[in-house]
């Protein structure tokens, strides 16, 4: 018995060990136990097998090797640096938290890396080392918390950079340095609270962006100023973003723009007036209720406009004003009553129309919609009539090319109600006019001065929602008339009203507007420069005349100097004193100027 049980100890476990130590010598080698390998390419498929380290004996023409879904913790500098030929390695749902630099020394032909899945946290420089060749690399769903600088410095063939899933909350400004090539970059489900814009400056051949689901409220202006290669940007739920600023978007040249579940309110013209090259433009689910006549206009290549799921009530006339090469309008599940041909420059180019999942109101209006149905690609689902009652609920292709009396007809305004057509207001009072229609479509109502501009919703003289005319702090200049418009496609109707101002005066007995002048009542004297030098004049003559007279008299009396005696000369004997007779008074000559 021992000598028959000696050889099943020895032998048996010798042959199959020797095999695996001496596989790696050899060109090609045999597959190891636990994974499959095919030939056609040199595949080894060793996904889903609980490793917890990378199996030995990988055949060194492996050109895919798959190791993803199992529980490999670490990747150690050399592991696999044997598989020079290796194109692509998936290491994806793994438990990998820390990747040695030099992990991928010696996969010189490596052109795919797929990481995610993992739990990496952070990206430094020198993990990727040596794979110069590798055009497309995955971390998403991973724990990433920062990418510092130079941490893809190596990656000078790298075209795709997933990074999606992850913790991120800061990019370092040089993290991208390094990624000459890279022409997609997807950014999505992150912490990040601003673009990194520094560093994707340093991404010079970036072609599509993508920047989903991020916690962003702001594209500042400039923000993406460095990529000048630039031609796709996915912006996909940001929830806080309400408006884009006007420069956010300077220094691209994009031909397909999406921003898309976001907050915006309306269409963000001053934000894309200068993209004349973009072609593809997709605002979906975005509460968007108008799209304005010609503000799209600078946007002279645009051929397709996506703006389903919005809030659309209405697409005016001449919208796509100046848009020759248009030819795409998927304006799905909005609340649209109608379209006009009026809005498009030119209806039968449009080739594709989504409609559908509107309350379309199938009157006139719908006509020229109705004659182009064989030719429109509708998608699957084609338009349907919400209203009139008698064809609500049927498509635009069930009707036929002869249509029954009273389908898609419609009637014209005219004026049914109105107030009092002459108002009397007191000046600084309140004056309201009132006007309504009836048509089908229902009529718009405006008001207008005769030989003036129409008048609109705002200001002291406005019109309110309801079509009232309402003047405020009523003035002289007010007074006059006021023209009451009700139209709609079929036609319109008008009506002339008139407001008389009676003029209040203050008791201090000044008018109580200085601005207006009333006949046979004096307004109130203004004293302008002319005024002032015609005043002046007048107390110059005067002025002027007296100094002349005075010079007059002078000169008369100069003419009289010398003959004429200004001076004389007289003596003087001063008396003798008092009882002496013999003493004799001094002469004096005196002469009196």
């Amino acid at each position: 018995m021992d000598a028959a049980t000696a050889p099943k100890q020895a032998w048996p476990p010798w042959p199959p060990l020797l095999f695996l130590l001496l596989l790696p010598g050899g060109s090609g080698g045999s597959c190891p136990a636990v994974c499959d390998c095919t030939s056609q390419p040199q595949a080894v498929l060793c996904g889903h097998r609980q490793l917890e380290a990378v199996p030995g004996g990988l055949p060194l023409d492996t050109e895919l090797l798959d190791l993803s879904g199992n529980r490999l913790w670490g990747l150690q500098q050399g592991m696999l640096s044997r598989l020079s030929l290796l194109q692509e390695l998936d290491l994806s749902y793994n438990q990998l938290s820390t990747l040695e630099p030099g992990a991928f020394h010696g996969l010189q032909s490596l052109l795919t890396l797929r990481l995610q899945g993992n739990r990496l946290r952070i990206m430094g420089p020198g993990v990727f080392s040596g794979l110069s060749a590798l055009t497309l690399l995955d971390l998403r769903l991973n724990q990433i918390v920062l990418f510092l600088d130079g941490a893809f410095g190596e990656l000078g063939s790298l075209q795709k950079l997933e990074v999606g899933d992850n913790h991120l909350v800061f990019v370092a400004p040089g993290a991208f340095a390094g990624l000459a090539k890279l022409s997609t970059l997807t950014l999505e489900r992150c912490n990040l609270s601003t673009v990194p814009g520094l560093a994707l400056a340093r991404l010079p051949a970036l072609v599509a962006l993508r920047l989903r689901e991020l916690d962003i409220g702001r594209l500042p202006a400039g923000a993406l100023r460095g990529l000048g290669q630039l031609k796709e940007l996915e912006i996909h739920l940001w929830p806080s973003l309400e408006a884009l600023d006007p420069g956010s978007l300077v220094g691209l040249n994009l031909s397909s723009l999406a921003i898309t579940r976001c907050n915006l309110s309306s269409v963000p013209f001053q934000a894309l007036y200068h993209l004349s090259f973009l072609r593809v433009l997709d605002l979906s689910q975005n509460p968007i209720s108008a799209i304005p006549a010609r503000r799209l206009s600078p946007l002279v290549r645009l051929q397709e406009l996506r703006l389903s799921g919005a809030c659309l009530t209405s697409i005016a006339a001449h919208a796509f004003h100046g848009l020759t090469a248009f030819h795409l309008l998927d304006v799905a599940d909005n609340a649209l009553q109608t379209l006009e041909e009026t809005a498009f420059p030119s209806p039968d180019k449009l080739v594709t129309l989504r409609l559908s999942g509107n309350p379309l109101t199938c009157d006139c209006r719908l006509l020229w919609l109705l004659r182009l149905r064989r030719h429109l690609d509708f998608g699957m689902s084609p338009p349907a009539c919400a209203g009139p009652h008698h064809v609500q609920g049927k498509s635009l292709k069930e009707f036929s090319d002869i249509l029954p009396p009273g389908h898609f007809t419609c009637k014209p305004a005219l004026i049914r109600k109105s107030g009092p057509r002459w108002v009397i207001a007191e000046e600084g009072g309140h004056a309201v006019f009132s006007c309504s229609g009836d048509g089908d479509p229902a009529p718009t109502v405006s008001w207008m001065r005769p030989h003036g501009a129409w008048l609109g919703r705002a200001g002291r003289v406005r019109v309110l929602e309801d079509g009232t005319l309402e003047i405020r702090s009523v003035q002289l200049r007010d007074r006059g008339a006021y023209v009451c418009v009700v139209s709609n496609v079929a036609g319109n109707d008008s009506l002339r009203t008139w407001l008389e101002v009676i003029q209040v005066e203050p008791p201090n007995g000044t008018l109580s507007d200085p601005n207006i002048t009333v006949p046979g009542i004096p307004g109130p004297f203004f004293l302008d420069s002319r005024g002032v030098a015609m005043v002046l004049a007048v107390g110059f003559l005067p002025f002027l005349t007296s100094v002349t007279l005075c010079f007059g008299l002078i000169a008369l009396w100069s003419k009289g100097k010398g003959r004429v005696k200004h001076h004389m000369t007289f003596d003087f004997v001063a008396p003798r004193p008092s009882g002496d007779k013999n003493s004799g008074g001094n002469r004096v000559t005196a002469k009196l100027f």
